[in-house]
């Protein structure tokens, strides 16, 4: 099937178009077309970790299904905003990932925060996590967490990815990352963003142990 793609700023620059159209598989992703840009073209291929994704002028995420005759389009970071990663997903996270987004030769301090699936608490025996979230707002907190942290520590960077579905104990449910060009800064950006991802951000988390199940901070 195909598709138009769109670009943007830098993205236009690395492509050296500013739309063409591209075949892809059918139930393809974005995620497969952004593997398949990076093939096509790949001076753009290190700048994609740090770009948004729309398509039909929504913005998605890298599992978000692609529709023939779809328009898809690559965002650089805007003018005042905060640059990174924001995003909400449904499957395995890498902290590779984050670390990729917020990674430079001016960050001289780079902390990052992986959060995993305990397998107990309370002494109760947990056997599994769900996670669900109202992802379109949970990205634009996400973001707004990333704007706070650039203006109170100016030139730090900061990514966040946070995984939806059903996780056992292990698998990791959110990945950080901090950049900036001190570690003080980076360690506090990172701090920041965790505290303030639990306070607001639009994400629930339903625990399943041997004797029973809750939603957390609603009790039994």
């Amino acid at each position: 099937m195909s598709i138009t793609v769109l670009y943007f700023a830098a993205a236009r620059e690395r492509a050296g178009v500013s739309r063409e159209s591209l075949d892809v598989p059918p139930g393809a992703r974005v995620a497969d077309v952004l593997a398949l840009l990076s093939a096509l073209h790949p001076s753009l291929a290190p700048l994609l970790p740090h770009l948004r994704v729309a398509v039909e002028q929504q913005f998605v995420g890298l599992d978000s299904p692609v529709s023939p005759n779809a328009e898809l389009a690559l965002i650089p970071p805007v003018a005042g905003g905060a640059p990174g990663l924001f995003a909400v997903v449904d499957r395995p996270l890498q902290l590779a990932q984050v670390v990729d987004a917020v990674a430079g030769e001016t960050a001289g301090g780079l902390v990052t925060f992986s959060g995993a699936v305990r397998n107990q608490t309370q002494g109760r025996r947990v056997l599994r996590l769900e996670y669900e979230a109202y992802a379109p707002m949970a990205e634009a907190k996400l973001e707004e967490i990333g704007e706070e942290v650039a203006r109170s520590w100016p030139g730090t960077r900061l990514a966040i990815v946070h995984r939806v579905g059903t996780l056992v104990p292990g698998e990791l449910a959110v990945v950080i990352a901090a950049a900036s060009a001190h570690r003080k800064e980076a360690f506090r950006g990172c701090e920041h963003a965790i505290e303030r991802l639990k306070q607001d951000v639009p994400i629930w988390k339903k625990e399943f142990f041997e004797d029973g199940e809750v939603w957390v901070g609603l009790g039994p």
